[in-house]
């Protein structure tokens, strides 16, 4: 039977090590949106994290390299305390997806507000930040992205603006990214938009 790092932490380790992590990404969303200038955003980041739904489980599979969501999947198959998070927070894609027997795949994504795109790149970044601590490196939110790349089901148009950005985060900084996001939401006031509207192609590496 596989061992899980958890097993080896005590509970109070187990508590404050996930109220850190929470705290510590938080700090670096709230940053991240606060460059934006999305400052609501920045102060409600998250907060279903504190809901004894996700807090209580996070707290009960807390291994400090990975999200405890991660081994609550592993150990029953699904993850209620992520199913409860992402039914309540915006700036994750998997919100935006909807189901209807007429589209050939059943699941599609919805176009997202790009504020909540953007919050996602902030949200993004900061668990990189957390979770990789001194050996965090501007690459790490595109390379964790495109590891399950080819899996998402998220709009097209959202996509093309979360690539770009994370592209962008990877070959020119953190700065050159948020002054993007700030010039597009400048542009769309945060709203509506299609990726042709904004001169983007699918392809962010194009």
């Amino acid at each position: 039977m596989k061992t899980y790092a958890f097993q080896q932490k005590t509970l109070p380790e187990r508590f404050f090590g996930h109220l850190r992590t929470v705290l510590t990404h938080k700090k670096y969303v709230a940053e991240g949106c606060f460059r934006l200038g999305l400052y609501r955003q920045g102060i409600l980041h998250d907060l279903s994290k504190f809901s004894p739904a996700e807090f209580i489980t996070s707290v009960r599979y807390y291994e400090g390299y990975r999200s405890p969501n991660a081994v609550e999947r592993e150990l029953f198959g699904c993850s209620r305390a992520w199913l409860h998070h992402k039914g309540r927070n915006r700036h994750h894609f998997e919100y935006w997806i909807d189901f209807s027997a007429r589209t050939p795949d059943r699941a599609f994504g919805c176009r997202m507000p790009l504020r909540y795109v953007a919050e996602m790149v902030c949200d993004r970044r900061a668990a990189c930040r957390a979770y990789h601590g001194k050996e965090y490196t501007q690459a790490d939110a595109w390379n964790y992205y495109v590891r399950t790349r080819d899996r998402v089901i998220m709009h097209p148009d959202t996509r093309a603006v979360l690539e770009k950005a994370l592209v962008i985060m990877r070959d020119e900084g953190e700065a050159a990214a948020f002054a993007w996001l700030r010039q597009l939401l400048k542009r769309t006031k945060g709203t509506d938009y299609t990726a042709e509207e904004l001169g983007l192609s699918h392809d962010p590496l194009q």
